[in-house]
């Protein structure tokens, strides 16, 4: 079978992204992975003091022969856990920068055969965990059985679904905790705290906390007001909290990490990409400003 194209739209990307209060589940909350590289990994950080450095980066861009020399800088520069974007035509919660990307990405021909085969090849050099990303529909459409299977055994250890509501879960998590992968929703600053109990329930290897309101984008004067949302959240997890949206420079990295498990950074990677995608030392430079994110988050004061 050839590559299939990832540019088939047949369920709204946005019917999801009501946060409504919901019944309690008819089953009971499913185990999570035993172990997880992603559990594993944010266990050690915490025995260190350290929070999680989770970066982002979208699959395909600027073209599929840069992922795994980017994946690489990434790992250089300190990345903890590395979220993999699936480019998707009508993304979900994605910001213009990272709409631009998918868009370059999906033009120049990124298929998720190809991404596998690059997390594949990845894993035979790196250790570090790696999150899929990406709107429902490209998952739907490899085949969620293959799909988890496949992604699996090349080596990935999460998926993270925007668009998969908890009411709509409940095909893909028993399909990917048997293969071994995390499942991590988010949760957003509008979210009851009876549907972040029962979000938290369903997740597993950390939970994705939304620091603002509205998409993905690095905001040059943003300050997080964390410390009631996440103590809430405490109150109804044991799992790591990973604090993404908004943040792109040192200082913001180090304000969250104060009060998080992790800190997401995504679009400040792409913009960096995008400037200096003709560069000779792109790879240096991405390492550069993984490695400022790094050292400003071991910097802070904890206050979590």
């Amino acid at each position: 079978m050839g590559s299939l194209p990832i540019f088939v739209i047949d369920a709204d990307p946005l019917a999801e992204f009501s946060w409504g209060k919901i019944e309690s589940a008819k089953n009971p909350p499913l185990t999570s992975p035993t172990e997880s590289a992603i559990s594993r990994c944010f266990a050690d950080l915490k025995a260190r003091g350290e929070r999680a450095l989770v970066t982002f980066l979208t699959a395909g861009f600027p073209t599929l022969d840069h992922t795994p020399e980017l994946l690489d800088a990434l790992v250089a520069g300190g990345a903890d856990v590395i979220e993999v974007g699936v480019p998707f035509s009508d993304p979900v919660a994605d910001g213009p920068t990272i709409q631009k990307a998918g868009a370059e990405a999906l033009a120049a021909g990124t298929t998720m055969e190809g991404i596998l085969d690059c997390v594949r090849a990845f894993r035979t050099r790196h250790a570090t965990p790696i999150v899929l990303f990406g709107a429902y529909n490209p998952f739907f459409h490899y085949g969620i059985e293959r799909f988890v299977r496949d992604a699996a055994a090349a080596g990935v250890n999460g998926l993270l679904i925007p668009d998969l509501p908890l009411e709509e879960s409940e095909e893909v998590l028993p399909m990917a905790r048997a293969a071994g992968l995390d499942l991590i929703f988010l949760v957003a600053p509008p979210t009851p705290l009876e549907r972040k109990r029962l979000i938290c329930e369903k997740s597993s290897g950390f939970v994705y906390y939304i620091s603002v309101r509205g998409v993905t984008g690095a905001r040059a004067s943003a300050h997080f007001q964390l410390e009631k949302p996440l103590g809430e959240l405490r109150e109804v997890t044991d799992l790591p909290i990973a604090v993404g949206f908004g943040i792109s420079q040192p200082e913001q990295a180090a304000e969250v990490a104060a009060l998080a498990d992790g800190v997401v950074v995504g679009s400040g990677i792409i913009d960096l990409i995008s400037k200096h995608r003709d560069s000779p030392d792109l790879m240096e430079k991405v390492s550069a400003y993984c490695r400022s994110l790094k050292d400003a988050m071991a910097d802070c004061e904890r206050l979590g």
